[in-house]
């Protein structure tokens, strides 16, 4: 043994004295220190399938910060450390069972961006994306880009020595470090490079006794081997680089602070290629043969990821090839056997493209049938001409097994990700898990790979090493770790000395059903936590953009729920204040069921956790006064009406209603729409049923009425329903479920013979369109309905027949000319449309009527109740600041176009502009022809 080193199992104090830790780590740093339950449970997780349960947090402001830290955790008997960004690793290496750094809050800045040499010092929770965001203006960019680049740092690039799709170009991570300042578990701060400058005491001796082992122990031809300690890169040949051998360590033998990175050229005339082939694996045997022509990418996938029209070129399987300029792009083609092939030139059509390379991630989660598919065998990686054969190989063994997942990956470099159904709710599962585990392992060997081909090897793969290095190589490993780490204190359980592939899975534990197996739906990916400025239709995450803070992320949220279904760090369930925090400023937006790759619904979850939170005695007087006032809104207009407005003109009205001050109340209109369509006459049949939604009833009439105007201007005849009808929206959003289903039933009956009995059609043996103008009612009539009412046959022939505005005259009147208008629009698709109802008939009307601009993305902000409720303006402005508010400045006079009432108020209050319908700008071009 060298250096004291010591081997740990269970070490450290901080188990038998939490406490008494925390304080010493507060006097010690000066960055936060948070010991809390919901602390603790945020960091449970990464995005692999293993769970660890910290101690704590600490958020470290520099480097004396983290050097304080590790030098408290030692005094309190070696308290493991782990370095964590933004926890999406899929090994595991992420999680750990002492003190947990956070090295995203303080240490995320650029240091210094030299265009001259092409080099950046950055600190380790710097976002990749920021990087390259400022490395853009000079032409130049950070090479390694994995698919995460939105929110992944560069310390956990370093640890895992990440790659991306252009890295049959630029290589690895490793390959674009140029030098490393680290601080070891007993305080040590070293500076690493090449020439052996930095290696602690011992390291380089003792790789100079095993250089024999070192130049035959690793499988050669291999531009992806990411498993284990690249200690080939201390060879004498290769320039005794220490700082190159440290990444991939996975925060095993120090802490990163700072680096320096190298960059590289954009190119020129950036051309997309994409070719068609048969399959995947025709796909992967061309792949190495595309090398010589100097492609930045050459990317494979397969038409079980893609979702819907592509606009891709015939095939079974594609390759995205990018090249610099397009004779490159015409090598290519010519030189690739494909069936298929289409060059893209227009930044526009590759970006497109490339979404659906990218979708295919997030796709890949879901089996065909719809099933949950996980990581485990996420990245391996073989020589790139064998991949073909590999991957045909490996097709096999899933079927043996009977394991079904879609390959897909980085095919020029011969690495391949996937996600399996494998069943990790059982323990017969779990051991097939193993099973597979060993036998894949040991295919991947057979081709000459690597366990490990981007993310790391992390617990996942770790105890499979000796299959790939042998005993002697893997011996080296440990002999290594302990001359860096001879504590063992730095992420103990990882790469050396391994936990068990089938230990600590996250499933343990875990209900079959409910709340808390949905939230385990959450991967970790953190598609929520997308850093930088937000463009493109997207929603999620509103609240994570506006607070930066993990809670307030889909993600973050998940983690708290499966927490409180296990009950170890949270131990009080459906009471759970710290579930309720991070819940309290979800805006229900629905963005993470559509945007989140395996459709996590934060806003159902929140809905259910509300309904059982305040459930039980005393319950009714805990609920907050908005859940009485906005919560059921529908009820008081509807008995109340006008009368409302004077109320809420009473001094204290508004706080006595649960209504921040920053707010006023919209008034009621004088009359309602229903009242308005009443006393018009018609004698056009109808054909279709027009929703008497409570906004445009009360609060909009205005809507419904140039609604009309322009269904009957295109033939169609309009009825409302026979009795009052409610979707249920308000019940739903403050987690009044009960009501909620009562209201529902009450509309379903209500809605009379047009949509039949329980067990009968509606009238014509069909149910008529049904068409609802305000966009969160039609989101949760064809949703929260059926999914609130299962049993009820009325509810699902309901949700079926709902159509938004554009969809009912697109399908009724499709030979409908709308007013030509001919001018310039911006405002903000509203987030439940996006989510769940989608706009393709909403921009194709625009386009048909000469509205042109693209509408922004994400949330306005006001969310229903959520902008009008005590604690939340602060950050209902914050979300209308990320895109709505922004495009509007940008527009100048183009008419704002918001569906949603919501919207139409915030865009009101924050811009003092006047939204409007779809329907009233249509209806005024009626006035105008």
């Amino acid at each position: 043994m060298r250096r004291g080193v010591r081997h740990p199992g269970v070490v450290g104090r901080h188990e038998e004295d939490p406490s008494g830790l925390a304080a010493d780590l507060r006097a010690a740093v000066a960055g936060e220190v948070d010991f809390s339950v919901t602390a603790r449970a945020l960091a449970t997780m990464d995005a692999s399938n293993y769970r660890r349960v910290p101690a704590g947090t600490v958020a470290p402001r520099d480097a004396a910060d983290v050097a304080a830290a590790l030098e408290v955790c030692r005094a309190h008997g070696t308290v493991p450390v782990v370095a964590r960004g933004a926890g999406t690793s899929i090994g595991g290496q992420a999680t750990g069972t002492g003190v947990v750094l956070d090295l995203t809050r303080h240490m995320g800045g650029i240091v210094s961006l030299d265009p001259e040499e092409r080099t950046a010092v950055v600190r380790p929770g710097l976002v990749l994306d920021r990087l390259r965001a400022a490395a853009r203006p000079y032409g130049l960019t950070f090479g390694p880009d994995p698919s995460t680049h939105s929110r992944c740092t560069l310390g956990g690039m370093i640890g895992n020595n990440a790659c991306g799709a252009h890295s049959v170009a630029w290589g690895t991570t490793a390959d674009n470090v140029r030098s490393l300042e680290v601080v070891t578990y007993r305080g040590e701060r070293l500076t690493l490079g090449a020439g052996g400058r930095g290696a602690p005491a011992g390291l380089l001796e003792l790789v100079d006794r095993r250089l024999a082992l070192l130049r035959t122990g690793y499988p050669a031809g291999l531009p992806r081997r990411i498993s284990g300690y690249a200690l080939d890169a201390l060879l004498p040949e290769r320039g005794v680089d220490v700082a190159r051998s440290f990444c991939g360590s996975e925060g095993t033998l120090g802490v990163v602070t700072e680096a320096t990175v190298a960059l590289v050229p954009l190119p020129a005339e950036p051309v997309l290629v994409v070719l068609g082939y048969a399959d995947e694996s025709a796909a992967a045997d061309a792949a190495a043969g595309l090398l010589p022509y100097g492609p930045l990418t050459v990317e494979g996938m397969a038409a079980d990821l893609v979702r819907g029209a592509s606009g891709l070129p015939k095939g079974g399987a594609w390759l995205f090839c990018e090249v610099d300029g397009e004779a490159a792009a015409r090598d290519l083609v010519r030189a690739a056997d494909a069936v298929d092939a289409a060059v893209v030139r227009e930044a526009a059509g590759q970006r497109a493209l490339w979404r659906i390379r990218e979708d295919a991630a997030g796709t890949a989660t879901r089996t065909p049938g719809g099933g949950d598919a996980w990581p485990g065998w996420e990245d391996c990686a073989v020589p790139p001409a064998r991949l073909g054969a590999y991957l045909r190989e490996f097709r096999a063994l899933l079927a043996d097994f009977g394991l079904r997942g879609v390959p897909y990956g980085h095919f020029g470099d011969g690495c391949v990700h996937v996600r399996i159904d494998f069943d990790l709710w059982t323990g017969r599962g779990v051991r097939d898990f193993r099973r597979f585990s060993e036998a894949v392992a040991d295919l991947v060997v057979a081709h000459g790979g690597s366990l490990s081909g981007e993310h790391g090897d992390g617990q996942a793969r770790a105890e499979l090493l000796p299959r790939m290095y042998g005993e002697e190589l893997v011996g080296l490993f440990g002999a290594v770790k302990d001359v860096w780490d001879p504590d063992g204190g730095l992420n103990p359980g990882m790469l050396v000395r391994p936990k068990r592939l089938d230990e600590g899975l996250r499933f343990e534990g875990l209900p079959l059903v409910g709340v808390g197996r949905a939230a385990a739906r959450c991967v970790g990916v953190a598609r929520c936590r997308v850093d930088g400025p937000s463009t493109g239709p997207g929603v999620m995450c509103p609240s994570y953009r506006a607070t930066g803070e993990e809670k307030h992320s889909t993600r973050g949220r998940a983690r708290l729920l499966h927490e409180m279904a296990l009950g170890e760090v949270i131990t009080d369930g459906w009471r759970s204040e710290e579930v309720k925090e991070a819940l309290d400023l979800c805006l229900s937006c629905k963005g993470c069921r559509s945007d989140c790759p395996v459709g996590v619904d934060m806003a159902a979850y929140k809905a259910e956790f509300l309904d059982r939170h305040y459930a039980g005695p005393g319950g009714l007087l805990r609920r907050p006064r908005s859940h009485w006032t906005m919560g059921r809104l529908p009820g008081w207009l509807a008995h109340f009406g006008r009368g409302l407005n004077a109320a809420m003109a009473l001094p204290f009205a508004a706080r006595l209603a649960g209504v921040t001050p920053e707010r006023t109340m919209p008034r009621v209109a004088e009359r309602s729409f229903a009242y308005w369509f009443a006393q018009r006459a018609s004698t056009r049949p109808p054909a279709l049923t027009l929703w008497p939604d409570t906004f445009t009833n009360h609060l909009a009439p205005q809507v419904g009425e140039a609604a009309v105007r322009v269904l009957e201007d295109a033939g169609l005849g309009v009825e409302l329903p026979p009795g009052r009808v409610c979707c249920g929206l308000t019940y739903v959003s403050t987690g009044q479920l009960g009501a909620a289903r009562r209201v529902m039933r009450r509309t379903l009956d209500a809605m009379g013979a047009g949509i039949g009995g329980a067990g009968e059609e509606g009238a014509g043996g069909r149910v008529r369109p049904v068409v609802v103008l305000e966009p969160s009612c039609a989101a949760t009539l064809r949703t929260d309905l059926p999914e609130l009412l299962p049993d009820d046959p009325r509810a699902a022939r309901l949700a079926g027949a709902v159509r938004t505005f554009a969809e009912a005259l697109e399908e009724l009147a499709p030979d409908w000319a709308p007013p030509r208008l001919d001018r310039p629009v911006t405002g903000q698709t509203h987030c439940h449309q996006h989510a769940v109802l989608g706009d393709a008939a909403d921009r194709r009307l625009r386009e048909r009527a000469g509205l042109t601009g693209d509408l922004a993305g994400g949330c306005c902000g006001l969310a229903g109740n959520f902008g009008f409720e005590p604690g939340h303006y602060e950050v209902s402005v914050a979300c209308a600041e990320d895109q709505l508010l922004p495009a509007l400045r940008a527009a100048g006079g183009a008419t704002v176009l918001a569906d949603g009432f919501s919207c139409r108020t915030q865009i009101g209050d924050l811009a003092d502009v006047r939204g409007r319908h779809l329907a009233e700008v249509l209806a005024e071009g009626l006035d105008e022809e």
